[in-house]
């Protein structure tokens, strides 16, 4: 018989359930004998409350004590009591049913084993709603809630005995209390009952749970409960530590060392593991809890002592009451359904079929195939900025990371993360790395139409409209002349930018969409560097105006990561601009007038009409007229984006496309970087693209708008748009354009042949210049790469010591001077010597006659012939080529590859879709507010002229029938908690079994 039951009521911060916890206390069946209160930092109105509710003893603290140090600060207080007293240790939010202590006290009464009793705790608002009831661990020490977020329907009343429950509402005997020396110091929060309830297993006892008695429970005393769900990353460091801790004081005395030594290797998984779950939040917490376990010498020493001290059973006594591996994945079954349950009706419906998608994409396709005829079947591409990528996967990747950069004399530097880009194209065909090149000329139209109809699926649910948005966009002027003018950066740009929309409205309300716009942001970059400050600034806008700004503030952070060595050696060399420069192979362009950049024809193209009407009308007509009459449908529809329903979403279109205006007129008048005797502008088609990015928003702001009127505008801008740019198209597919199919070589057969047998075989290739002047090259095995260009070389505004000697060389190979060469030849490892042909410009054709001359006279060199890449010579007496050093960029280097790689890695890992509703809290893709509003709206519009489409057709014979009331918009989706983790769906699993991960 149970003599006597004192309860120790632990009361901390505001107390806002101290009032019905006191009264349930003292509306027990079963009286408590002894009533002991802690009081931490408590208001003066709830130390009245508890004084007017005469406790035996109040023990007050100013400090913030933890749960298990009430706790024992209150057992303290309490003398001796008889040798069977119990202890109720209960918190306030812990409201027990009249009968629990009455059952809880039959249960020790009737089992003497049992050294503890713990009810079954439901939700305080929800007391039909189990909230834990009994917990144990996975064969591994992930500690789970045996019963946890289900409704009590009975099905676990026969549940009795377990390995561990909350110590919140736990009955206790008090001399296993003391001998267990109470709740561990090092489970503050989380995990204490589990412990306790392992140790009482450990010392011969049971823990028992009695589902028939119920206490009403708030998570009062539980820092993972009373948290805001801004601060879920703090309850996963708890619930981690408290795992580390329980490993480290369970495990054997020889598993301690591998335990430690794992330790950050198994946060570096369980990162990568967050990542691919989408849950980024839990990472800081994983590492900070992994830090603090790394040197927790002395709890896990008194934890150990305490396990020792008492116990009589061995470890094999706990291990029927683990959850075995099948219930684990029985659970984890039971997770995946209900997760598809909450998808349903969560994704949205794009009807790419259906909604003309299909339609859309062949029309490109075809205008792909008729421009492109020429490289069916070719196996690589050349002119312009193009260029061969080296044929070797490895190569690609060596050049994307910072290290030697092997042009010319060669130097140490950051590589252009275009690099990066190309390395994964290429990647792509494996086989042949160029041939990627000729795919992406084949594939950029139909490409950019896939992209700009997903954007546009995201803003209307009109087929028409994204047909419209999508072909204007696959044949705007900037994508077509940068194809034509062989620029992959600014083509792989204008592709690009439209999946970054996409990508950009669904990141409110995803983590795999926010990671796609991280790497899509990094590539745009890559790609066109001088759209970073537009595209920087409209990321900052999203993220101001939306109302989930935290899943955007990654947004820059690959794009920042892979720039950032070629920022810092652009500064340092006191070169800031360079950053703007467009990578790749540097190619010249004309002046961009105002007229073109109105347009939005880059460097004058527009101008390609000329010809054209003075042939079919035999007089004079300035192009830039007929080109304004074709972009007027265009023009007006943007404009007219202000004044329509959804004028918001029309102002940030027309804001965006103010942005790549500037940005392109800007750069039209930046030149950074220079070849031979020409410098090169920023090419403003990069930001031309943005700018028609802009507008067709805006068109399609106003073509939603207008509703069943919209087809006959819509056709006239995509035609119009298509046929301003036809004499461009026409010169692409005649052949006439700088781009060309080619084989993939850059240097002669002879010298290829020559680098297969030395891959550093060195080539002096010399290109007399229209100004007489001569430009010398020095190139390693089979050529020049696309991959290997540099922003770094291309920028440069003073040569070094070793391009100084190279020039001198260069001029004494292309004059009869009567020095010796061979000393020269033999400096640079040179084997052969290259004289490009030249085009009718007098004065280099002059200045290569007069090499031609030089070279031919020159003892040191014997000539081979002339070849397709001009006049080759060979030096036979040349010594070994310079190799590449082995240490180039040092630990520097290695450290600036693993952080980009890591930061890469990470992302794609959170980009990568898990399956339906695998992301917690997951709901359909919100829009940006400049949209989000407009698109409710305009949708609700398109439904409204639907039905009055209906209405006309199937109208009622009587006159004046009354309409049908318009459906009601669809309620918005409440916000979610601004937090990097989205809150748990605590119906779907118990809140320790969510931390999930047994490593």
């Amino acid at each position: 018989m149970i003599q006597s039951v004192a309860a120790v009521l632990v009361v901390r911060g505001e107390a806002p359930h101290l009032g019905p916890t006191l009264e349930a206390l003292h509306g027990q069946r079963r009286a408590i004998d002894r009533l002991a209160v802690v009081a931490c930092r408590l208001p003066d109105a709830a130390l009245t409350r508890i004084e007017q509710a005469a406790p035996d003893h109040i023990v007050t603290s100013a400090q913030e004590l933890t749960y298990g140090e009430a706790l024992r600060a209150g057992v303290d207080a309490l003398p001796e009591g008889a040798s069977d007293e119990l202890l109720w240790l209960l918190e306030d939010g812990d409201a027990p049913a009249p009968d629990a202590l009455d059952l809880l006290v039959a249960e020790l009464e009737t089992a003497p084993s049992v050294a503890a009793a713990a009810p079954k705790l439901v939700r305080w608002d929800e007391p039909d709603r189990i909230a834990s009831m009994g917990e144990s661990m996975t064969r591994l020490g992930a500690s789970v809630d045996l019963v946890g977020g289900e409704l009590d329907q009975g099905q676990h009343d026969r549940l009795s005995d377990v390995l561990g429950a909350s110590a919140h509402a736990l009955v206790v005997r008090r001399s296993a209390w003391r001998d267990l020396d109470g709740l561990d110091p090092a489970l503050p929060v989380v995990d204490g009952g589990l412990d306790l309830g392992v140790r009482a297993r450990l010392g011969g006892h049971r823990v028992a749970v009695v589902p028939d008695a119920a206490v009403r429970f708030a998570g009062a005393g539980d820092a993972v409960a009373r948290t805001p769900a801004g601060t879920r990353r703090r309850a996963h460091r708890l619930r981690r530590r408290a795992q580390l801790h329980r490993r480290f004081a369970y495990a054997p005395v020889l598993a301690l060392p591998v335990h430690w030594l794992a330790l950050l290797p198994l946060a570096l998984l369980r990162s990568a593991w967050h990542l691919l779950t989408k849950a980024p939040g839990s990472i800081p917490g994983e590492w900070a809890a992994s830090a603090g376990a790394l040197v927790a010498f002395a709890p896990v020493a008194r934890a150990r002592r305490r396990i020792r001290r008492h116990r009589s059973a061995k470890w094999a006594a706990i291990a029927p009451l683990r959850v075995p591996p099948d219930e684990m994945r029985r659970r984890r079954a039971q997770e995946r359904d209900a997760r598809r349950v909450r998808a349903r009706g969560q994704r949205e419906e794009v009807q790419f079929i259906s909604g003309g998608g299909g339609w859309t994409l062949l029309a490109a396709v075809v205008a792909s195939v008729v421009l492109f005829a020429f490289l069916i079947g070719a196996r690589g591409v050349t002119g312009g900025g193009l260029l061969p990528l080296e044929p070797a996967v490895a190569e690609l990747w060596r050049s994307a990371g910072y290290g030697w950069r092997d042009l010319g004399t060669g130097f140490v530097g950051a590589a252009d993360p275009f690099a990066g880009v190309l390395a994964v194209l290429g990647t792509a065909t494996w086989w042949s790395p160029s041939l990627v090149l000729v795919l992406l000329w084949v594939a950029a139209v139909p490409l950019a139409a896939l992209g700009a109809w997903f954007a546009a699926a995201r803003l209307t649910e009109r087929g028409g409209i994204r047909a419209v948005v999508a072909l204007a966009w696959a044949v705007a002027p900037p994508l077509l002349v940068a194809l034509g003018d062989g620029r992959p950066g600014a083509v792989l740009a204008h592709v690009l930018l439209p999946w970054l929309v996409w990508s950009m409205i669904a990141a409110a309300g995803s983590w795999p969409a926010a990671a796609a716009s991280a790497l899509l942001f990094a590539a745009v970059v890559a790609c066109a560097p001088s759209l970073a400050p537009a595209l920087l600034l409209g990321w900052l806008v999203t993220a101001v105006v939306t109302r989930h700004p935290l899943r955007y503030l990654g947004v820059p952070v690959p794009a920042a990561a892979l720039a950032a060595p070629l920022v810092i050696d652009q500064l340092s060399r006191g070169t800031p601009l360079g950053l703007v420069a467009d990578p790749g192979l540097p190619v010249p362009s004309g002046p961009t007038g105002g007229s073109a950049l109105v347009f939005g024809f880059p460097a004058d193209a527009y101008a390609a009409w000329a010809e054209p009407l003075a042939a079919l009308t035999g007089a004079t007509i300035e192009p830039r007229l007929l080109v304004a009459a074709l972009l007027l449908p265009v023009g007006l529809l943007a404009a007219a984006a202000v004044f329509v329903r959804g004028a918001r979403a029309g102002i940030g279109a027309l804001a965006l496309a103010l942005t790549g205006f500037v940005t392109a007129a800007v750069a039209a008048h930046v030149s950074v970087a220079t070849v031979g005797e020409a410098t090169v502008r920023v090419w403003s088609g990069a930001g031309l693209s943005l700018y028609w990015l802009g507008l067709l928003g805006a068109v399609l702001v106003t073509l939603r708008a207008i509703g069943r009127t919209s087809a006959v505008p819509g056709a006239l801008a995509a035609l119009g748009t298509a046929l301003a740019v036809l004499p461009i198209a026409v010169q692409v597919a005649s052949g006439s354009a700088a781009v060309q199919p080619s084989e993939e070589r850059t240097v002669p057969a002879f010298v290829q042949a020559a680098a297969v047998e030395d891959p550093r075989v060195a080539t002096l290739r010399l290109v007399p210049q229209p100004d007489g002047g001569l430009r010398a090259v020095l190139e390693h095995g089979a050529g020049e790469s696309l991959d290997d260009q540099s922003t770094l070389a291309a920028t440069q505004e003073r040569l070094d010591a070793g391009q100084r000697e190279l020039a001198e060389l260069a001029g004494n190979l292309a004059s009869r001077t009567g020095l010796d060469t061979a000393a020269g030849l033999d400096r640079f490892g040179i084997r052969f010597v290259l004289l490009a042909p030249v085009d009718e410009a007098r004065r280099a054709a002059s200045t290569a006659a007069r090499a031609e001359v030089a070279l031919d006279a020159n003892p040191a060199l014997a000539p081979v012939g002339d070849t397709d890449f001009g006049l080759l010579y060979r030096y036979d007496g040349a010594g070994p080529a310079a190799e590449v050093p082995a240490d180039a960029g040092g630990a520097w280097a290695a450290w600036v590859n693993g952080v980009q790689l890591a930061v890469v890695i990470g992302t794609l890992l959170l980009a990568i879709p898990i399956g339906a509703g695998r992301e917690r809290g997951r709901r359909r893709p919100v829009a940006p507010p400049l949209v989000d509003q407009a698109v409710r709206e305009d949708a609700s519009a398109e439904r409204d002229a639907a039905e009055a489409d209906a209405a006309e057709e199937d109208a009622p014979d009587e006159p004046g029938a009354p309409d049908e009331p318009d459906a009601p918009d669809e309620p918005d989706a409440p916000d979610e908690p601004e937090a990097l983790d989205p809150p748990d769906d605590d119906d779907a699993r118990p809140a320790r079994d969510r931390e999930g991960g047994d490593a």
